[in-house]
């Protein structure tokens, strides 16, 4: 299957679940590629299934500078700050 935001490459879901898990690498395609990607296009329900929150708590501060959209910068900086205080379950 396709994943809408791949589109411009040749990679399945597995593949790409792969790489998001930093089972493979392919060229410059690493998880940090992955996981910008899904953070700048995919809907939130995917990207919390296929990331999770803690992931996305360690990994945000590597991966902000490279997303594009402001809101969803803002939404995922919301984010990172409010589940520790919140909901530190989820990210321990």
């Amino acid at each position: 299957m396709q994943l809408a935001y791949v589109w411009d490459y040749d990679i399945d879901a597995a593949q790409f679940a792969d790489i998001l898990a930093g089972r493979l690498t392919w060229g410059r395609l690493d998880r940090d590629w992955a996981a910008v990607r899904l953070l700048e296009y995919a809907p939130y329900p995917e990207i919390v299934r296929l990331l999770g929150y803690r992931a996305l708590v360690e990994g945000w501060s590597r991966w902000r500078p490279r997303i594009r959209s402001q809101s969803r910068k803002r939404g995922f900086d919301f984010l990172v700050a409010w589940l520790p205080e919140h909901h530190p379950e989820l990210v321990s």
